[in-house]
């Protein structure tokens, strides 16, 4: 089992609120985290957010109420799907240490499965036979060694891993919701993984069809959930690569598998492997490279320093000194209090109330920009 993990638990009332919080407008993983970094819990952050968002700029502002939130954790149930917060039996333990972690994360089948060693196996929808076969070997093996193997229920090489893998525990994680299956020809390998003791999961809610924005956001799960990904064929300018690039982020191993610089399916991972990805032919080379760091903690999660509260209401001037500093290139939070002149409860505040607006968005690192 993971180390890394330490159950927490919350109450009935509570998760109803982390609920309703995530799923009202505006509210992203990031403005999740730094609500109730800055609120004594997620009750007092929605009381909190028609004032922020007002302030920000914002008309009326969308709160999920409490039916349409029961309504939600009454229909998970039915599909037996439990929400679960970061720390809870279940929830990746990994997976919370990232900074844009899910608040609130669908599981459906084993929570077993998702408390043990994970390792990512992403890459072409249209693969070679050659990477076809090479994949599931790889599954296969690093399924014999205990590991379990996280993937996006994509065509290709992310369907032979997990195929390779259902006996030893395979993980899917679906851009859409629960109930919306992508592609759909994929719900019968969906059944077989979690019919075999294996697990599925979504920050997205029952109902929702995924979109092309949406496969970024999944594939986040996917690295943040690993200890690395080992990307098998990926194209320039393939959606595996940006896998690659989230899991380099969040410290993450990178693993690439070598392929012929005649094929264009492998002209990302040969790029990878210039770039300084560990090369891969075995399953060895990965459990290897994996193994001092299961031996030690993940590193904590980046979180604003919770020992500032909110500011009750800063000044005009304040706020138009904070926007001004702002544009459509990323800057850190850190930068933006010391240019500003101000104390970090304002800056945040003003952030806050921005991006409750839908005037801000947040990046990986403490970075925020304009829209």
């Amino acid at each position: 089992m993971d180390a890394t993990n330490t159950e927490i638990e919350i109450t009935d009332a509570e998760r109803l609120d982390r609920l309703r919080l995530i799923r009202s407008e505006n509210v992203g993983p990031r403005t999740f985290r730094s609500l109730l970094a800055h609120c004594s819990s997620a009750q007092e952050a929605l009381q909190r957010l028609p004032g922020l968002a007002r302030r920000g700029g914002a008309g009326r502002l969308r709160i999920c109420g409490e039916d349409e939130a029961r309504a939600e954790l009454l229909a998970c149930a039915r599909h037996g799907i439990s929400l679960l917060v970061p720390g809870e039996a279940g929830y990746p333990a990994r997976l919370g240490t990232i900074d844009d972690a899910p608040p609130l994360l669908a599981v459906r089948g084993a929570a077993d499965t998702l408390m043990q060693p994970m390792i990512g196996i992403v890459g072409s929808r249209n693969a070679s036979a050659a990477g076809l076969k090479f994949a599931q070997a790889l599954a296969h093996d690093l399924g014999e060694a205990g590991f379990i193997v996280i993937s996006g229920l994509a065509r290709g090489i992310d369907r032979a891993a997990h195929r390779a893998s259902i006996a030893s525990g395979t993980v899917a994680v679906l851009a859409g919701g629960h109930d919306c299956i992508y592609p759909s020809e994929h719900e019968s390998l969906l059944a077989a993984i979690i019919e075999a003791g294996g697990a599925a999961i979504s920050e997205m809610p029952l109902g929702h069809e995924p979109r092309a924005r949406d496969f970024p956001r999944r594939n986040r799960l996917i690295s943040g959930a690993s200890l690395g990904v080992v990307i098998v064929e990926a194209a320039q300018r393939s959606g595996s690569l940006i896998t690659a690039r989230m899991a380099a982020e969040q410290g993450r191993e990178v693993f690439a598998v070598p392929g012929s610089p005649l094929d264009p399916r492998a002209a990302g991972t040969n790029g990878l492997i210039k770039q300084g990805a560990t090369l891969v032919t075995e399953a060895n080379d990965i459990i290897q490279a994996v193994a001092p760091i299961m031996e030690r903690p993940p590193p904590l999660q980046l979180r604003e320093d919770d020992s500032d509260d909110l500011a009750d209401e800063p000044e005009s001037v304040e706020r138009m000194r904070i926007v001004g500093l702002l544009g459509p290139t990323p800057v850190s939070i850190d930068d933006l209090i010391r240019m500003a002149e101000l104390s970090p409860a304002v800056v945040r505040t003003v952030l806050l109330e921005l991006e409750l607006a839908g005037k801000l968005e947040r990046h990986g690192g403490g970075l925020v920009s304009l829209i």
